[in-house]
Protein backbone atom coordinates (compact mmCIF):
# COMPACT_ATOMS: atom_id res chain seq x y z
CA UNK A 1 0.00 0.00 0.00
CA UNK A 2 1.18 3.46 -0.61
CA UNK A 3 1.15 5.20 2.51
CA UNK A 4 1.78 8.83 1.44
CA UNK A 5 -1.08 8.57 -1.53
CA UNK A 6 -3.75 7.32 0.68
CA UNK A 7 -2.82 9.81 3.23
CA UNK A 8 -2.99 12.38 -0.31
CA UNK A 9 -6.41 11.28 -0.99
CA UNK A 10 -7.79 11.33 2.59
CA UNK A 11 -6.77 15.18 1.94
CA UNK A 12 -8.35 15.42 -1.09
CA UNK A 13 -11.73 14.48 0.84
CA UNK A 14 -11.95 17.11 2.91
CA UNK A 15 -10.50 20.06 1.31
CA UNK A 16 -13.65 21.73 -0.12
CA UNK A 17 -14.85 21.78 3.42
CA UNK A 18 -11.70 22.77 5.03
CA UNK A 19 -11.71 26.35 1.94
CA UNK A 20 -15.07 27.46 2.67
CA UNK A 21 -14.01 27.12 6.60
CA UNK A 22 -11.21 29.47 6.07
CA UNK A 23 -13.56 31.68 3.70
CA UNK A 24 -16.39 31.38 5.74
CA UNK A 25 -14.40 33.32 8.90
CA UNK A 26 -13.23 36.42 6.54
CA UNK A 27 -13.12 36.80 2.81
CA UNK A 28 -9.78 36.00 1.48
CA UNK A 29 -7.19 36.14 -1.48
CA UNK A 30 -5.92 32.81 -2.89
CA UNK A 31 -2.40 33.08 -1.36
CA UNK A 32 -4.39 33.64 1.91
CA UNK A 33 -5.78 30.29 1.52
CA UNK A 34 -2.87 28.45 0.70
CA UNK A 35 -0.84 30.37 3.61
CA UNK A 36 -3.66 29.00 6.22
CA UNK A 37 -3.38 25.31 4.68
CA UNK A 38 0.22 25.33 5.30
CA UNK A 39 -0.05 26.36 8.39
CA UNK A 40 -2.35 23.77 9.54
CA UNK A 41 0.47 20.67 7.21
CA UNK A 42 -2.30 20.88 4.37
CA UNK A 43 -0.07 21.50 1.73
CA UNK A 44 -1.96 22.49 -1.42
CA UNK A 45 -0.74 24.20 -4.65
CA UNK A 46 -2.07 26.83 -6.74
CA UNK A 47 -2.68 24.08 -9.24
CA UNK A 48 -5.13 22.44 -7.02
CA UNK A 49 -6.62 25.99 -5.01
CA UNK A 50 -7.58 27.93 -8.25
CA UNK A 51 -9.96 25.27 -9.98
CA UNK A 52 -11.60 24.26 -6.98
CA UNK A 53 -12.16 27.61 -5.79
CA UNK A 54 -13.54 28.39 -9.69
CA UNK A 55 -15.98 25.13 -8.95
CA UNK A 56 -17.22 26.14 -5.70
CA UNK A 57 -18.12 29.58 -7.06
CA UNK A 58 -19.73 28.29 -10.09
CA UNK A 59 -21.79 25.92 -7.80
CA UNK A 60 -22.97 28.87 -5.81
CA UNK A 61 -20.84 28.42 -2.97
CA UNK A 62 -18.45 31.21 -3.29
CA UNK A 63 -18.77 34.79 -4.32
CA UNK A 64 -15.88 37.44 -5.24
CA UNK A 65 -14.81 40.66 -5.75
CA UNK A 66 -11.93 42.38 -7.40
CA UNK A 67 -9.63 44.77 -5.38
CA UNK A 68 -6.86 46.66 -7.03
CA UNK A 69 -3.19 45.76 -5.78
CA UNK A 70 -0.26 48.23 -4.84
CA UNK A 71 2.03 45.74 -6.39
CA UNK A 72 0.81 43.75 -9.36
CA UNK A 73 -2.53 42.80 -10.94
CA UNK A 74 -5.88 43.07 -9.35
CA UNK A 75 -6.90 40.72 -6.67
CA UNK A 76 -9.44 38.66 -6.56
CA UNK A 77 -10.69 38.22 -3.25
CA UNK A 78 -13.27 35.26 -2.16
CA UNK A 79 -16.14 35.05 0.13
CA UNK A 80 -19.27 32.84 1.21
CA UNK A 81 -22.31 32.99 0.17
CA UNK A 82 -25.41 31.97 2.31
CA UNK A 83 -25.60 29.02 0.41
CA UNK A 84 -22.02 28.25 1.18
CA UNK A 85 -22.48 29.12 4.60
CA UNK A 86 -25.20 26.51 4.79
CA UNK A 87 -22.76 23.76 2.68
CA UNK A 88 -20.08 24.11 5.04
CA UNK A 89 -22.45 23.74 8.49
CA UNK A 90 -23.78 20.58 6.95
CA UNK A 91 -20.12 19.55 5.92
CA UNK A 92 -18.54 19.99 9.44
CA UNK A 93 -21.72 18.22 11.21
CA UNK A 94 -20.86 15.20 8.57
CA UNK A 95 -17.22 14.95 9.38
CA UNK A 96 -17.67 15.53 13.28
CA UNK A 97 -19.78 12.38 12.53
CA UNK A 98 -17.75 10.64 10.70
CA UNK A 99 -14.64 11.34 12.90
CA UNK A 100 -16.45 10.45 15.79
CA UNK A 101 -17.36 6.71 14.10
CA UNK A 102 -13.64 6.54 13.24
CA UNK A 103 -12.41 6.84 16.58
CA UNK A 104 -14.84 4.44 17.69
CA UNK A 105 -13.35 1.73 15.75
CA UNK A 106 -9.64 2.37 16.20
CA UNK A 107 -10.44 2.84 19.60
CA UNK A 108 -12.08 -0.61 19.65
CA UNK A 109 -9.44 -2.18 17.97
CA UNK A 110 -6.34 -0.55 20.34
CA UNK A 111 -8.38 -3.01 23.40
Amino acid sequence: MNIEKTKAQMKKGVLEMVILSIISKEEAYASDIIRKLKDAKLLVVEGTLYPLLTRLKNEGLLDYRWEESKSGPPRKYYNISEIGLKTVEQLTGGWEELVKSINTILNKNNK
